[in-house]
């Protein structure tokens, strides 16, 4: 019984682990540039 569970649980975390790494993959990279502020003197 313990090794079925097991390989289940085993099975369902790469399959999740294949489906986030697929979706990062195509995920849009953020870029944040600093804020300058608009007064040079503050």
């Amino acid at each position: 019984m313990a090794d079925g569970y097991l390989e289940k649980h085993q099975q369902d975390y790469e399959a999740r682990k294949e489906a986030y790494l697929r979706k990062k993959k195509h995920l849009p990279k953020l870029t944040r540039k600093p804020q300058r502020p608009d007064d040079e003197a503050l």
